[in-house]
């Protein structure tokens, strides 16, 4: 049975309370209740900062810098192509593998432990994974929309 709420306090600030004082916790001071809502641009980038992102997502953050390196006259471009190539591929999911042909993580290597010349990490690292599928786009390829052309007319990179 849940002790009474004091007086005056709201269920979420009891329900806080409560579990604060289980744990062992003390409350140095109360929170606001409602938080302002952000004004400036800072304040507006750093509560986008605090939303959590798609994996997706976050692979692609980590291959944008990337292909900007390689291809940074046409990167917008070059970066577009492979966005829709890897979606296709993957999802960009670097744990996706395909149980008929063997083809592992974002770039789908077949197989997959040739992504091993990248780096021990390869099985769980995303950016060992697109570094690995961009040198491989680029030596066979030369750029990522190469890839999706070549993948558009085959359905295979």
């Amino acid at each position: 049975m849940f002790p009474k709420r004091p007086r005056g306090l709201s269920a979420v600030k009891a329900v806080t309370l409560a579990l604060c004082m289980c744990l062992g916790i003390g409350l140095a001071a109360e929170a606001p209740v409602q938080a302002a809502s952000p004004t400036t641009a800072a304040e507006r980038v750093a509560v986008s900062a605090q939303k959590k992102l798609s994996r997706k997502q976050r692979n692609q953050r980590i291959a944008k810098p990337l292909v900007k390196k390689r291809w940074h006259r046409t990167y917008k471009r070059q970066f577009t192509c492979l966005v829709k190539l890897w979606n296709r591929e993957s999802s960009w999911n670097h744990t996706a593998h395909n149980p008929w042909s063997g083809a592992y993580g974002i770039p789908q290597a077949l197989p997959g432990k040739k992504m091993r010349s990248a780096g021990k990490d390869w099985k769980s690292n995303p950016a060992t994974q697109i570094k690995w599928g961009l040198k491989y786009i680029k030596g066979r390829y030369k750029t990522p929309c190469g890839a999706w052309s070549h993948m558009d007319r085959t359905g295979w990179y």
